[in-house]
């Protein structure tokens, strides 16, 4: 039996349900703007997004800077760690001393375990959804399939206890820890915590991964990268208190900075690259290589600090041929005298001060190469680990390729704050930590390489270098905002290729390249939360860079956006900047109103798809009756006779037939544009009463042209008009965004000239990646595009097949 859904009093409530969801709808503020039925655009696309962003305070400031009042927590560590090589897997104990200098009293602390996240029953594995296996699949991806649902991840945890060696009670949730203090930690005052734990480490070549190892079966090597290695504090804010959103392993990180010592043990004959300096270069480095790394520091190339023949002894076991080779070439031959490999250890000592996290590398395969590059009056140094597999490519651009790019980020941020900056080429193609990232093109095994794989080395680099600004420094909660990160870094990243050379081959910031990404469905908005993107590289990468680049090319201008955006920089140099942050600032230290931009990029999913559809052309009528009656005769002599005027010709007239009927109006003495005295009289009345200024206007032979625009697209911009004229000459004019302020959906625009405009194009530099370039020329252009021409290739059959085997 049904229920009685329709009793009078569910049927009232429906009712009033209803009108107030009508009411609410009407009334809405969309990311297109407030609603108006009233209007032929019922939009506001210049509507202020105040609404939308946190109200200021004395935290954070209604110009988009850190308050009085703002706070952040900090996290120092101390870590010691031990790599066991022989089962791929790592133990480590760590001491966190934890400052609460929030002004709430805090009874628990939250720690990320990103190690779960490799876990078989993962919210990661559990939540995946299936690949098509409808027609085929590549092994790479069936392996990463089947290696993660039965890889044995995540930590253990051995001990959990306060400073005093007390357990304390903890409960894990996920990839997050609950760790309950014994006494709730005041404002102002610090906890310490030690932690033992250990996990196996993933195979970043089978499973796709942030961090990992990759095995060189030719010489039975392992070459590690490790990050998200240890269990990290999470970050306590001001805009959401702890930070409570699980890492499934696209959305990143969110982390306290704080100073790191660490001690890292592995194999005798291994070598690390870590966040930090290293302390003890006399336990780990010859006394050459120790020479070599101080010369490195003052030169203007990269530098051996461990040459290729030393890295191949070290993952063959042979003795090197020599100890002073740094500044000889790359050898692909091998040193002669075999040695055991050693089971004995060594520990590297790092510090790291004022990091938002650690991570290391470590492997026998290491060659290592070194320069100084010049930051206001220090010298920090560029530094690239690789195997022999990596060169000659590594060698020759991964340093050069890091000096680089902290030469063009301080120009446009602040200067580079760390006193190294380093690459390692390993499995992991691309990934950033404090002063290291992990980078993963290569050359083909005989040494060569294409242009592309040249070009991603020295981007991947740039980028990865660059992510120490944006987040390391100008620490971003990638987790809530990737486009905070990664948006602002690939816009940088773009400036920097096109400061490298002419014609830099930029996959990304260029506006033709998001074109075909903005006119395409499956989207949205740029600001949505990391794991709900559609589109990752083109939402979270691509779009942001585009849309800061047309902000400071075409909206702002260069000299504009490069102060307000190094504001910005310099304002959140190690803070934590939000996005109302970062819009405010812009327009603070521009004195623009972005409001609009802001809403149609960053709130919205319309594309830019302006088009001309109309021009109408005026002049200036002096009242002159002589002209004017000049003009008539012109204007009868130029129309074209009708169809039926042309066959009519031979047609019989009465007039013709009765000549009686023809009067005055049929004669020749008859002119329908004759000027009269009195006209002409009162003509040179009317000119006689004008000022002199008015006069010269009435004699102007200026043309008006009155041009209407439609905004197809949807997302509001400037409009960049091209006139060309009938004498091959042309004129720009730039329009602002705010020509659609009334109506966002069409407008015209006058133009005066005292030329002929032949044609007319819109966006002639494709500047405002605009989806249609149909529609952006009066009179319309046909727009070419090409298609090719195939044959299906004939397959063979079963038995030709059959008959080929024979």
């Amino acid at each position: 039996m049904f229920p009685n859904v329709f009793s009078p009093r569910r049927v009232v409530a429906w009712c009033l349900f209803s009108v107030l969801l009508t009411a609410t709808n009407r009334n809405a503020v969309t990311a297109q703007g407030p609603l108006n039925a009233k209007h032929d655009d019922p939009t506001d696309k210049f509507a202020a997004i105040d609404h939308w962003l946190p109200t200021p305070s004395d935290r954070r400031t209604a110009a988009g800077d850190a308050g009085p009042d703002y706070w952040q927590q900090r996290a120092d560590y101390v870590i010691r760690a031990q790599l066991n090589d022989q089962n791929q897997s790592l133990r480590g104990q760590l001491e966190l001393t934890y400052h609460n200098r929030s002004p709430h009293e805090l009874s628990y602390l939250w720690m990320q375990l990103d190690q779960n996240h490799f876990r078989p029953d993962s919210e990661t594995v559990t939540s995946a959804r299936s690949p098509n296996l409808d027609e085929k699949i590549d092994f790479k991806v069936l392996q990463s399939i089947i290696e993660r649902s039965s890889f044995d991840g995540g930590y253990k945890l051995r001990k959990v206890t306060d400073g005093d060696g007390k357990p304390l009670r903890y409960v894990v949730q996920k990839t997050m820890m609950r760790i309950d203090l014994t006494e709730p930690l005041p404002p102002g005052k610090t906890t310490v915590i030690h932690i033992d734990y250990e996990f196996n480490i993933v195979d970043a070549t089978k499973i796709r991964a942030r961090s990992g190892y990759e095995y060189f079966e030719e010489d039975k090597n392992y070459l590690y990268e490790i990050a998200q290695w240890f269990p990290r504090i999470a970050a306590y804010t001001d805009y959401q208190g702890w930070q409570n959103k699980q890492f499934l392993g696209r959305g990143e990180f969110t982390l306290e900075l704080g100073d790191y010592e660490v001690y890292l043990t592995v194999p005798n004959d291994m070598v690390v690259a870590a966040t930090g300096v290293l302390q003890n270069p006399r336990d780990c480095l010859s006394e050459s290589q120790r020479q070599r790394l101080v010369s490195a520091a003052d030169s203007d190339v990269p530098v051996y600090i461990i040459t290729p023949d030393e890295a191949l002894a070290n993952q063959s076991h042979d003795e090197p041929k020599s100890d002073n080779q740094g500044d000889k070439a790359d050898t692909d031959k091998r040193p002669s005298k075999s040695r055991e490999r050693t089971t004995e250890t060594k520990t590297w000592h790092y510090v790291a001060k004022n990091v938002r996290d650690f991570a290391f590398a470590a492997s026998r395969k290491f060659a290592w190469d070194a320069m100084g590059v010049d930051v206001g009056d220090r010298r920090v140094m560029a530094m690239s680990y690789f195997p022999v597999e990596g060169n000659p490519l590594w060698h020759q651009y991964s340093t050069e390729a890091i000096v680089h790019t902290i030469e063009v980020y301080d120009q446009y941020t602040f200067e580079y704050p760390y006193p190294v900056a380093i690459s390692v080429n390993g499995p992991v193609y691309g990934m950033e930590y404090p002063m290291i990232c992990f980078n993963g093109p290569r050359p083909e095994e005989d040494g060569t390489y294409s242009k592309k794989t040249k070009y991603s080395l020295i981007s991947v680099i740039i980028h990865e270098v660059g992510h120490n600004y944006f987040p390391m420094i100008v620490n971003s909660d990638e987790r809530k905002w990737t486009w905070m990160d990664e948006g602002l870094n690939t816009f940088l990243q773009y400036l920097t290729e096109q400061q490298w050379e002419a014609d830099y081959p930029s996959r990304r910031g260029d506006p033709a390249k998001i074109v075909d990404y903005m006119k395409g469905g499956n989207q949205r908005p740029i600001m949505t939360g990391s794991e709900q993107i559609l589109q990752f590289g083109n939402n979270a990468y691509g779009k942001p860079a585009t849309a800061l680049n047309i902000l400071r090319e075409t909206i702002m201008g260069r000299e504009a956006f490069d102060f307000a955006f190094k504001q910005f920089a310099t304002r959140w140099r190690f803070k934590r900047p939000t996005p109302s942050d970062f819009f405010r600032t812009m327009e603070d230290a521009s004195a623009i109103d972005l409001d609009w931009f802001w809403r149609g990029w960053f709130y919205s999913t319309d594309h830019v798809d302006i088009a001309v559809t109309d021009v109408k052309l005026s002049t200036i009528d002096s009242g002159d009756p002589d002209v004017a009656a000049d003009r008539s005769r012109r204007e009868r002599q130029e129309e074209k006779p009708t169809i039926s005027d042309q066959r009519n010709e031979t047609l019989p007239r009465r007039i013709d037939l009765q000549p009686g009927l023809k009067d005055f109006y049929n004669s020749a003495d008859y002119d329908p544009d004759a000027v009269d005295d009195q006209s002409r009289q009162e003509y040179k009345e009317f000119l006689e009463s004008l000022e002199t200024n008015e006069r010269s206007l009435l004699s102007r032979s200026s043309q008006f042209y009155r041009v209407t625009f439609e905004n197809r697209g949807g997302l509001v911009m400037p409009i960049i008009v091209n006139l060309h004229f009938d004498d091959g000459s042309q004129k720009l004019h730039r329009l602002p965004a705010e020509i659609w302020r009334q109506n966002s959906r069409r407008v015209t625009k006058l133009f005066i000239t005292d030329k002929s405009i032949q044609r007319i194009e819109i966006d002639p530099m494709a500047e405002t990646a605009d989806t249609d370039l149909s529609n952006n020329h009066w009179p319309p252009k046909i727009v070419p595009s090409r298609f090719k021409l195939f044959k299906d290739k004939k397959e063979d059959n079963e038995m030709q097949e059959f008959q080929k085997s024979r």
